[in-house]
């Protein structure tokens, strides 16, 4: 018997299905969506110690849009009275050094000890898309899951150095939630150290041994900022060469001129694999942090550094204000133009767009 394929195979009506979001519900989520969390909830989730609402405010500080940056600023006037109750601690040194596995080891330390503990780790960002690594929070499984730590990768950008521009503004907001130890890891690189070195209570520098790193290491700028030389991976095989490597940091530390403070540089060695030295390094810094309030002149850097990034504000805000006229936009093309062809040069041409700014 011949089946009536037609019929098989014929469309057949279907059960009419339910809309899964009815017409109010779906107006009241594009309600919700267009409705901004206001400053005021901000600050008082921030005060409350809201993770969520602390790395919400942060992305607002981050932002280069106009009316994040507004929010951002009422959020961060209104945090300030509650924030400058911490110790910052910078940490540097050349990639590779295990720089994240010592900021984990410390922290954990720290969080052990009671305190809670912000990380603030800056990471390169391409110079081709402007992407970010952010693996911080990857290397660091044990302390991100620490409920007295937050860490918060930042993407460098073009900022001087590689050093997030909004990262001073993150720290007052992390210290108004609560954190009372705020860690500022830079990228090892470029001049991310100076500006880091602004921002910080205490500078630690850490160095390898058996790697060449010894004399290398001896570079003006970054020892006379550092006030501690701690030489890491100190284990295995490695601790011998640790020991010769302190040696020689202790006679180069001494070539430079006294701190103006009166502190006298330290080096350590310490092991972050092994959590060995990090015990002494806790002590080192609470005796900086002693001996520096007690002669005043820990509340003198703090202020130092306010004026600086008093004038680095102005800096960026000036320079960020020339280069967003229309004007300038065309006129810099034109400029280049004449230098490429050799019909002026680049100090006769800045001169010029200058001079175009302060006509108009």
């Amino acid at each position: 018997m011949t089946k009536d394929l037609k019929s098989n195979l014929s469309e057949k009506e279907g059960v009419s299905q339910p809309e899964t979001t009815s017409k109010s519900s779906a107006q009241k989520i594009k309600l919700s969506r267009r409705k901004q969390t206001s400053p005021e909830t901000f600050i008082e989730k921030i005060l409350e110690g809201d993770i969520t609402f602390l790395s919400r405010a942060i992305t607002l500080i981050e932002s280069t849009n106009a009316k994040h940056q507004e929010k951002a600023n009422t959020i961060l006037n209104a945090c300030i009275p509650y924030a400058n109750k911490s110790i910052r601690i910078g940490i540097t040194g050349v990639p590779g050094v295990g720089k994240s596995t010592f900021i984990e080891a410390f922290g954990k330390y720290l969080t052990g000890l009671g305190k809670k503990v912000a990380v603030l780790a800056v990471d390169p960002s391409s110079s081709v898309n402007k992407g970010s690594i952010l693996g911080d929070k990857t290397r660091m499984e044990e302390l991100v899951t620490d409920k007295n730590a937050f860490i918060r990768p930042s993407p460098s950008g073009t900022s001087l150095g590689g050093v997030a521009q909004k990262t001073k503004e993150s720290t007052l907001l992390c210290e108004a939630a609560g954190f009372d130890t705020i860690i500022v890891e830079t990228v090892g690189v470029g001049q991310s150290e100076t500006a880091v070195h602004a921002m910080v209570d205490f500078f630690l520098l850490l160095k390898l041994s058996g790697a060449g790193d010894e004399l290398q290491g001896i570079k003006r700028g970054i020892i006379e900022m550092a006030d501690a030389i701690v030489i890491n991976k100190a284990d295995g095989d490695n601790v011998k060469n640790a020991k010769i490597a302190k040696v020689e940091f202790n006679r180069a530390l001494h070539l430079y001129p006294p701190k103006e403070n009166g502190w006298q540089p330290k080096v350590m060695v310490a092991s972050a694999l092994n959590n060995t030295g990090i015990e002494n390094i806790h002590a080192m810094i609470n005796e900086y942090i002693k001996s520096t309030k007690e002669s005043g002149s820990f509340e003198k850097r703090r202020n130092n550094q306010n004026k600086h990034w008093l004038f680095t504000t102005i800096n960026n805000q000036l320079k960020k204000r020339f280069y967003d006229q229309p004007k300038i936009e065309e006129l810099l093309k034109l400029e280049l133009e004449k230098i490429e062809n050799g019909k002026t040069t680049p100090f006769y041409a800045a001169n010029n767009l200058l001079n175009t700014t302060n006509n108009s």
